[in-house]
Order: structure tokens, then sequence, then C-alpha cells
């Protein structure tokens, strides 16, 4: 199938910018996320945000070859189909998708399809920031800043391969020892569950013991960890791995504070909870969480002036959170790729062609300094990183202790893993 341009785009774009999305003036392009929904009303809107206020940046200091860059949101609402009508609607209209958070992105055909203004299948370019669907995850127009490490030639064995970064959870060793313990992985999807299991498998055989494996809904209420924190009492657990979000994990950590699961030395979050709403809607009860960022923290605007600068644009830390410093990441790399396409081509030389070219020749994107070198044209994980634990009512610094930094010696380890 061989998704076609929109109908009469050649008219309603100018002739000299030869490209869908862009005009004499402007750039657009598309950022899909699940954000209107009946399970987690609001879920991706910071992606949308960051994504928003890295390009109203650019447009401030120039714009992009020599035009603005305009936003188009398109709501897959947690949907396949809204998915995929997203992408069709963005390959008839957007140059390229940007900040891509979506579950359910199944069926990448269209993105992968999509016709440009030469009537070429060349595909729309996709910069995303979230990938559970091994299909985007080894989509050939797709190229994350934070990637997912699948190893895309083993996509189809019944264990796929993955690497994953261990830096953090070698920190916690080396901090507390016997660390053994529970993952609980939100159920909703299988997508979200494979999402999860490389890190949960990686954990283990970096020498943390498993507990169980346990899922449930991130709709679940505080009394349906009751069983899951008297278990964690019970087996006397040290360590507790979570993959589902902040609000979840506040719910969770509630409970183990009423039932006074004090023996957890390592409450582990994913990305997901590395957000203000954490800390204030959690209190005391969330103190000593841990996470770990692959970014230089937003605490730290005073010790990276590219952190302060991606402050100023959202409004200030408490509108900052992974998913949306991750769509800024996103704008910003999609702004060093056309950058390199105007310096090769020339402005009016922008195609989905030659932009997807250059952003395979990437190979030491680090956003300005906001994170370590990253080798996006060959998809691989960034080993630097930093963790995070909640003292006194605040996220703050554990490993390196050198503010503004980010650890660069963050092991990978490689994992055959039984995805559902």
């Amino acid at each position: 199938m061989v998704i076609p341009a929109a109908a009469g785009a050649n008219s309603q774009q100018d002739q000299a910018a030869g490209e869908i999305g862009v005009t004499d003036d402007t750039i657009r392009i598309a950022v899909i996320a699940d954000v209107e929904n009946p399970i987690r009303p609001g879920l991706f809107e910071g992606s949308v945000e960051g994504v928003r206020a890295a390009a109203d940046y650019i447009n401030d200091h120039g714009g992009l070859a020599g035009r603005n860059l305009e936003v188009d949101f398109i709501d897959s609402h947690l949907s396949a189909d809204d998915a995929r009508n997203a992408i069709i609607s963005a390959c008839e209209q957007d140059f390229a998708l940007v900040g891509t958070t979506a579950l359910f992105m199944n069926n990448i055909d269209p993105m992968v399809e999509c016709v440009d203004q030469a009537g070429n299948a060349t595909g729309i370019p996709d910069i995303p920031e979230f990938q559970t669907e091994i299909a985007h995850q080894c989509s050939p127009v797709s190229y994350p800043v934070i990637v997912v490490g699948i190893d895309c030639s083993t996509k189809t064995d019944p264990e796929p391969r993955f690497q994953v970064r261990m830096g953090h959870i070698d920190y916690y060793k080396r901090r507390f020892k016997d660390l053994h313990g529970p993952f609980i992985l939100a159920g909703d999807l299988k997508s979200t569950v494979n999402a999860f299991l490389p890190t949960v498998t990686a954990t283990q055989k970096a020498g943390v013991k498993s507990d169980g494996e346990i899922k449930i809904s991130g709709l679940a209420t505080q009394a349906e960890y009751t069983p899951i924190v008297q278990q964690i009492k019970e087996d006397g657990s040290s360590y507790v791995g979570f993959g589902v979000d902040y609000v979840a994990d506040v719910r969770m950590r509630r409970e183990a504070a009423l039932q006074g699961a004090t023996g957890v030395k390592v409450w582990d979050c994913t990305l997901a909870c590395y957000d203000a709403r954490l800390i204030e809607e959690g209190g005391d009860d969330v103190e000593g969480q841990f996470t770990n960022v692959p970014f230089v923290p937003f605490e730290e605007a005073k010790d990276n002036k590219q952190v302060a600068r991606y402050l100023r644009a959202v409004g200030g830390i408490d509108n900052a959170s992974a998913f949306s410093v991750q769509g800024w990441l996103s704008t910003i790399l999609f702004r060093d790729v056309v950058n390199a396409v105007v310096e090769a081509h020339g402005e009016d030389g922008l195609t989905r062609e030659r932009f997807l070219e250059e952003i395979a020749k990437i190979h030491d994107f680090d956003a300005d300094g906001l994170i370590g070198p990253t080798d996006i044209g060959a998809r691989k994980i960034a080993e630097c990183f930093a963790v995070l634990e909640v003292k006194n009512g605040k996220w703050t610094r554990a490993f390196p202790k050198k503010k503004g930094t980010l650890s660069c010696a963050g092991r990978l380890t490689s994992v055959r893993v039984d995805l559902e």
C-alpha cells in the first residue's frame, strides 16, 4: 500500500520549496500523541508542550531554512486506528513527525510508505520520543533521541535481543546490599508490558533477584496496591522496580507508608516518575524515590545553560516533565538535521529524502549539552545518565556528584526477552 500525497498538494505548496509541508515561509511538523482519552486524560500532553516550546524557541532565534516552524498536534487518543489515521493526515500536510508519543503505533505502513511531493514513497521522517510497539521501534524512517535498544535483526525471534543501560543498577548495588524485590508492570496493554520487560530482564541479570513480576492497571486505586505491599513486606523486599507512571507510583507509595513497608531500600521508577507532581501529590510518602535520567536534571539550571533555556521556554520547572523535555530534545534534533540539509543543499533544498539522509549521519547529538553524546544515526543507546532521589521533598542528585553533569560510563547489557 502506498500512501498518496494530498490531493492538490502541489498547488498548495510553493514549487520552490519542493516538499510537502514546506512553503515559502513555513515548515510544518506534526506531533502525534495520546492526550485525550478515557483511561488517563492528558496522558502525553507534555510531549506536545515540549515540541511547541522548542518550535517557539527556534522561531524566536531565526527559524529554519529561512522559515518559521509550525506545529500541528494530532491526537491519537490511545487508539490504533487514530494513530494510523494521524500518520496519514501528517503524510498529506506535514514535512515530518516530531515527538511521536502514541502507545498503539503498531501499523507503521502509512509512515514508511508515505509519498513525498516528487511522487516517491520516501516515507515521512519520524523523531519519536516513545516507542512501545516493535514495528515502531524498527521503523526505517524513525530516529529517536532516547533509543529503546532492540536489535531489529532479531525482532521476529521468539525472544528478541535488547540492549539496556544498567549504570543506575550498578550504582544501587554499590550503595545497598542484597537487593531483591518485585517488578510491577503497567498491565493495561501488551505494548506497555513489553516496553518494561527488557529492563526487568536486564536488572535481574545485573544481580537484583526477582520476588515476582506483577501486572497492574494504570487506573488501579490505592486499595488495589494493598496485596502488593503486603507481599513486599512478607518477602522482606529491599527493591521495587516500578514500570507504570508517577500517578500510580504515588498510590503505591501511599499504601506502603500506610502499611509501614519500611524495608525497601530502593523504590526504583522509570523516567515517567520524574515529574514535579510526584512530590506535590505524594508528599512525605514518596521520600526516597529513585529514578534515572539521560539528561541533566531540571533542578540544575544554574549549572547548565541548556536546562535553563528549556525551563524558560516551558514556563519554569513546575511545567517541566520527562515527556516535555523529550519533546524538546526531539525538536532540537529536527533543527540540527534541517540545518545540515540547508548547509548541503540550500534553503530551498529541504526534502524528506535529504532529511533522512542527513539524520542517518548524526552520531554525536547532545542537544547543545542537555544530554550526553548520542549516536542517532546508528540508533544506539547513549550510556550517559544521572540517578536522582527524592530527599526532603525535592528531587536531588544521587550520582554522579557533580552538578550539571552526567556519568557516561553507564554499562550496557544485552538480554534476550520473552515478550508477550
